[in-house]
């Protein structure tokens, strides 16, 4: 796939009802001062598990976090400990990828559809905290790169 603008790699994650649930996602945007829009795919189990209200972690990646990203964006949740060697914080339930560039505590404000998709969910968010580690971001174009070699 052609990429039409250069997106960043983010790991969405958190932790509810005893359990760790991470997924990767290219698709945010920052959409005002302090709010983000996450597109999350229905296959996903940590999308399905969000509601409004909920405390997220956003961790925008940087280059060198490539595993992390193809880790999380490859296996179900329930199927395996995503979390496993990964260094990590979770500040309320929203769980934080040490090193990355920008690590985002965030609370789930409205959760809707695209074009009356019910499958894919468009998820906004509003920052509560931001800490930033370095300036490396990973871009889809440069982690795609990385996968192909």
């Amino acid at each position: 796939m052609k990429d039409l603008v250069n997106a960043g790699v983010n790991i969405v994650a958190l932790e509810k009802n005893e359990h760790k649930y991470g997924m990767t996602c290219a698709w945010a945007m920052q959409v005002d001062e302090d709010q983000l829009l996450l597109l999350l795919g229905s296959q996903s189990e940590t999308a399905n598990i969000i509601e409004e209200g909920d405390i997220i972690g956003v961790s925008a990646l940087c280059i060198g976090q490539e595993a992390i990203a193809t880790k999380f964006g490859t296996k179900h949740s329930s199927k395996t400990n995503k979390f496993y060697d990964v260094k990590y914080e979770n500040e309320e339930g929203a769980i934080l990828i040490r090193k990355a560039s920008k690590k985002m505590k965030c609370r789930v404000v409205k959760i809707g559809h695209i074009y009356d998709n019910d499958e894919d969910y468009l998820v906004q968010v509003r920052v509560l905290s931001m800490e930033s580690d370095n300036d490396s971001f990973l871009s889809m174009t440069e982690y795609r790169k990385s996968v192909e070699k």
